[in-house]
């Protein structure tokens, strides 16, 4: 039976997921074994989600979950015993377009405080309208047009402010979902 804990569990862990992926592969450096990770501790979570809810710290909490699994993972006998050296995949490489970047970094710099600061929420922190609104104190009708506006005023200076728009506005597109683009 599907409970109102389980849909509050159910819904968290979707809001959570893309930010919980990123913290994991900050600490395994590698997309498989974050996602590995992020499975344990989101099953260690519902365990306990009832304290971590409780708590009103559900973030910390999951967090702690994922960097203590890391850790206990690590002291494990597992770590020592798989090599992981042999030859990589033959597998085409991502290469990161540092110049497009910056191109990004530097159009998101001219836009208004308010515009920029909604993008960063937004995109950067993978908030959601809601909890970019609550963050902002504001409705979240007024980062729906903060967003829009941040979007076309970034589009506008890069088709115009560089010689190279096109690699910049893909930047922009996978900017904080790059790597969750590439790997699912």
């Amino acid at each position: 039976m599907y409970t109102r804990r389980d849909a509050e569990f159910t819904e968290y862990t979707a809001a959570r997921l893309g930010s919980l992926r990123r913290l994991a592969y900050l600490l395994c450096r590698d997309w498989n074994g974050a996602d590995d990770l992020v499975q344990r501790a989101i099953i260690k979570l519902y365990v306990h989600w009832n304290r971590a809810q409780a708590d009103g710290h559900a973030d910390a909490y999951a967090r702690v979950i994922l960097v203590r699994e890391f850790l206990s993972e690590r002291r494990s006998g597992w770590a020592r015993q798989v090599r992981l050296d042999a030859e990589p995949p033959d597998v085409p490489v991502h290469a990161t377009d540092h110049d497009a970047a910056l191109d990004v970094r530097s159009a998101l710099a001219g836009l208004p405080p308010r515009q920029r600061t909604t993008l960063v929420l937004r995109f950067y922190c993978d908030l959601s309208v809601e909890q970019s609104a609550q963050a902002l104190g504001c409705s979240a009708g007024t980062v729906k047009s903060q967003t829009a506006k941040g979007i076309e005023a970034l589009r506008r200076a890069l088709d115009t402010g560089t010689d190279r728009p096109a690699a910049a506005r893909q930047t922009l597109r996978n900017h904080g979902h790059g790597e969750e683009a590439r790997h699912g």
